[in-house]
């Protein structure tokens, strides 16, 4: 492998670390904090992708189309939060699964009703279309640049957001001891609905970015569930910069491993997590 080529699979890498990053924090933050399995989260993935293909083929902007899907679908989230999960907060576990195992057929079945089963294709902003040539052969996208880089923005703002405001102490001190947090008087339930809205919007914003690279197609959130628990499981629980660590990982193993050894390609990640789970049973870092 020459160096240009190195530098491709690197940074396709990597930009694929950024986007499970934004799929499981959302996820680790809703299962840290709140104490909820979400199955349904690579749901909300989809949900992104459509958004910003019917909008982007309405409105005629992938731009646009982005801003207005993560408006709606914060909302979304807080709405969903409110009538259901909230009800599920001290229920078991299981019931947590069948509840969520069951939005993913809501969602299915309400997908087809109102976009059909067909595949689409987002076209990337013509502003973003063009490449930065690495040889006289090899190019890399400009879009796939913009995308890391605003991934890059958000996980930076969301650890200012967790870290340095009065909103993320809140959040932080509802997931040490709910009890005693609410008995201070901070509204638990108007936080759980922020994180959740919060958590949702991140797992949309992740599909509308990926949607003009990945396409967007009937069962597009199943393929990305399952690696987001591994990154999830990797990273420690409720560990939002463990997300991103275990991401990055992910992505590089996963990324190489396709290029430097196909044949175990497939097993390489759960191998990592293996490892990582035999010397650190609790992930890399704790909640």
């Amino acid at each position: 492998m020459d160096f240009a080529n190195f530098l491709i699979q690197l940074l396709n890498s990597v930009q694929y670390g950024l986007l499970l990053f934004m799929l499981a924090a959302g996820l680790t933050l809703i299962f840290g904090i709140m104490g909820v399995v979400n199955l349904a989260h690579g749901s909300f993935y989809m949900l992104g992708a459509y958004l910003a293909w019917y909008f982007s083929s309405t409105l005629g902007s992938l731009t646009l189309a982005i801003v207005l899907g993560t408006v709606l679908a914060v909302v979304f989230g807080w709405l969903l939060e409110w009538l259901l999960f909230r009800h599920f907060y001290h229920r078991d576990h299981l019931d947590q699964v069948l509840l969520t195992f069951g939005l993913i057929y809501i969602f299915e079945e309400v997908r087809s009703i109102f976009w059909g089963d067909d595949v689409h294709a987002v076209q990337v902003p013509e502003l973003l279309n063009w490449s930065i040539p690495l040889t006289d052969t090899l190019s890399y996208p400009i879009y796939r640049l913009v995308m890391s880089g605003i991934c890059i923005v958000l996980a930076i703002g969301l650890y200012l957001l967790i870290s340095k405001t009065r909103l993320g102490m809140k959040i932080r001190a509802g997931a040490f001891n709910r009890d005693m947090t609410e008995s201070l008087g901070v509204n638990i339930r108007l936080i759980h609905g922020v994180v959740f809205a919060l958590g949702v919007g991140l797992a949309a914003i992740a599909g509308m970015l990926a949607s003009p690279i990945a396409s967007v197609y009937p069962g597009m959130g199943s393929s990305v569930l399952i690696m987001c628990f591994v990154v999830v499981v990797i990273g420690g629980i409720g560990s939002v910069r463990g997300a991103l660590v275990a991401a990055l990982l992910v992505g590089l193993v996963d990324t190489f491993g396709k290029v430097l050894l196909p044949q175990i390609a497939g097993m390489a990640v759960y191998m990592l997590m293996a490892i990582v789970l035999l010397y650190k049973p609790e992930g890399l870092f704790k909640q």
